[in-house]
């Protein structure tokens, strides 16, 4: 991280981004999970919401490799 202090940087956002699309997929799957399932988390909805959000970071991780590219794609 290269930003200054109290500033974000265009690395810092993307960054930002990706944990917004990963906690927006771990909501997705939580809503699915409760319309499919017809199962009414309750008290436990954001237990279960975290827990889908960590699936999707654990699945963009395992197609992610070491070097960076994401399904074989560079990063940009």
């Amino acid at each position: 991280m290269n930003s200054k202090l109290l500033k974000l940087d265009s690395i810092d956002w993307k960054k930002v981004g990706k944990g917004l699309l990963i906690a927006a997929g771990g909501a997705i799957l939580t809503y699915l999970s409760d319309f499919i399932l017809t199962i009414d988390f309750g008290m436990w909805t954001p237990m279960v919401m975290t827990f889908w959000s960590i699936v999707v970071n654990i699945v963009q991780k395992l197609l992610t490799n070491s070097s960076g590219k994401f399904l074989g794609r560079e990063k940009k």
